[in-house]
């Protein structure tokens, strides 16, 4: 059945019927699981301390219905399987009137949805979980979906509504006393200056960060500060830097997802600096081991450019098509940052009539974002497109593309090299 976006934008989970309304949405799996997460959550929406009370009976019948629609999915993707938990979880929560059971898996839910880039999704499963737990919520439950959220919101470029998240967070952290998940919401907020185009700031705020992470012992804490400042200085233009700060927060984190987002980070610097080498060595293995979307989109978008950058026709085309296939997932960011480095890629095989508008499409994500540091580098490169074209060069990344090496840096080469060594 299609609907109408316009008539979807008054229901509420209206977001997850998009599976349906959009083209892609008329494969059959996405539209069953749209329409299953819809009555799933729709379900959850009777347990809301707001409205009125719900008759056992009336509960009864719309959980079987929503119970049997759901029990179908579990077979056919794990996004099923949540849903049908989900269900089974309400019921409980509903008959026993503890919340607390349905907490773990509706924030299992939106962690999955978050990973598969389903950030609107997802952050209508947090705005459920607080409508529903409200103040019923524990104090670490509170403090955990906003920090979530905070960081949903940071994914979609909202960086206001991040912030705001952050710090709710904070304050609630401080008064129970809890040292790590302040330290969590300070790094957040450090990123939302950072989103906004306030570099300097942002570096400012990081280093006392930093500092009171290690002091406090707060192995987790001090990962992300690192991986965050690292990933800062490579924007400002400082990659030699920041490589080091990166590679450390990798030698620091314990859970492997965090891992390979700090070794993809890695291979986008040291590309960077023209270590085309062994940024194909540390991306190659981000894809070969990731699991999550926009790690993988991530680690791809690079190997295209590591592939453009040695004027590897054939692996850039690759790559691109790989890009493709995952495109309609990817995030502003991502997106912005992918038709970027097509039109760069394009520019660098003299391909200059496509690179021009794969730019202008990537300053148009850019800007309708508001992604003020980026759209700065886009319109940069794309200046230099038509100097690039009268010269016959095919360089037209104002970045340095030559290899700059100090201790540190080559410190983190023989690592990052005896780690795939080891993983081959």
């Amino acid at each position: 059945m299609s609907i109408a976006r316009a008539e979807l934008s008054v229901l509420p989970h209206a977001v997850f019927l998009h599976r349906i309304s959009e083209p892609e949405g008329s494969k059959r799996r996405e539209s069953r699981l749209g329409q299953g997460a819809f009555l799933a959550l729709r379900l959850i929406d009777l347990l809301e301390p707001a409205r009125d009370p719900v008759p056992p009976d009336a509960f009864e019948y719309q959980w079987a219905a929503t119970d049997r629609f759901c029990r179908d999915l579990r077979g056919i993707a794990t996004e099923g399987g949540h849903l049908h938990g989900l269900v089974a979880s309400t019921a409980a929560a509903y008959r026993q009137s503890d919340i607390r059971l349905l907490t773990p898996g509706l924030f299992a839910y939106a962690h999955f949805l978050e990973d598969a880039l389903h950030l609107e999704e997802a952050l209508d499963a947090l705005d459920t979980l607080r409508r529903v737990a409200g103040a019923r919520a524990s104090g670490a439950d509170a403090v955990a979906l906003s920090l979530r959220a905070g960081r949903v919101n940071r994914k979609l470029n909202r960086f206001d509504e991040a912030d705001a998240a952050y710090a709710e967070a904070g304050r609630a952290a401080a008064s129970s006393g809890d040292g790590h998940s302040e330290l969590i919401s300070r790094i957040g907020r450090a990123e939302c200056v950072r989103g906004r185009g306030n570099l300097p700031l942002a570096e400012k705020t990081l280093y006392p960060i930093l500092a009171d992470a290690r002091a406090a012992g707060d192995r987790e804490a001090e990962s992300f500060a690192e991986h965050v400042l690292g990933v800062l200085l490579h924007h400002m233009g400082q990659s030699a830097e920041g490589i080091p700060h990166v590679w450390r927060a990798f030698e620091l984190y314990d859970e492997e997802t965090w891992r390979l987002r700090a070794l993809g980070d890695v291979g986008l610097m040291l590309l960077t600096l023209g270590d085309a080498v062994a940024a194909e060595r540390a991306l190659a293995e981000v894809v070969r081991r990731s699991g999550t979307n926009d790690i993988t989109a991530n680690a791809l978008i690079e190997l295209m450019h590591c592939a453009s950058f040695r004027r590897d026709r054939v692996g850039f085309k690759r790559c691109r098509s790989r890009c493709e296939r995952v495109k309609a997932d990817m995030p502003p960011n991502i997106l912005a940052d992918y038709h970027l480095k097509v039109g760069i890629g394009e520019a660098r095989f003299g391909w200059f009539k496509r690179a021009a508008p794969a730019m202008s499409r990537a300053l148009q994500v850019a800007e309708g974002a508001g992604l003020h540091a980026l759209v700065f580098r886009i319109e940069r490169i794309t200046a230099g497109l038509d100097e690039c074209e009268a010269a016959s060069s095919s360089m037209c990344d104002a970045q340095a593309e030559l290899v700059v090496e100090n201790e540190a840096l080559r410190e983190v080469s023989a690592s990052l090299a005896q780690l795939v060594a080891q993983l081959v």
